[in-house]
């Protein structure tokens, strides 16, 4: 039996095993840390930034962190609410991102953490700073102009 220990999430006490991926603890917990670049079972690298979390009052990225006795983990601050926000819309100030127009549209979990956060425009101005777009790949084309830094394409 692994080594259980207890954490603290926004106030609520959790029993969990020791070294547990934090997003992974908080969903079965039915606590929500958006992410964009955490794949289950894929070593994090935490490069979205989305997910940060305060443990034990710093912030961290929550992809990268296992969990340890008598972390005490907050989510959902004000604070981190709208860093998260930020983040989002940096991102689309950054790219060149077309919602209504994209193959994606609807199916993308960039918008739906915009939609979540109740964000239709950007406080940021936007920057189209041309890319070039990476044909070598033989089987996917990078388009780097509409990068979210998530590394899905590596």
């Amino acid at each position: 039996m692994n080594n259980m220990v207890t954490i603290s999430i926004d106030g609520k006490s959790i029993q969990t095993e020791s070294g547990k991926n934090l997003v992974t603890v908080a969903k079965e917990h039915g606590v929500y840390i958006p992410t964009l670049c955490y794949f289950r079972n894929i070593d994090p690298l935490g490069t979205c930034r989305i997910c940060t979390v305060k443990v034990n009052g710093r912030d961290t990225t929550g992809c990268t962190i296992k969990v340890a006795d008598g972390m005490d983990i907050e989510v959902n601050t004000p604070e981190l609410l709208e860093n998260r926000k930020a983040i989002i819309e940096m991102l689309y100030a950054e790219g060149n991102h077309f919602c209504p127009t994209c193959e994606k549209s609807g199916n993308c979990d960039m918008q739906n953490h915009a939609y979540d956060m109740g964000l239709t425009v950007t406080r940021y101005p936007h920057v189209f700073s041309e890319k070039k777009v990476d044909f070598t790949p033989k089987r996917m084309i990078m388009e780097s102009n509409r990068c979210i830094l998530c590394k899905r394409c590596v």
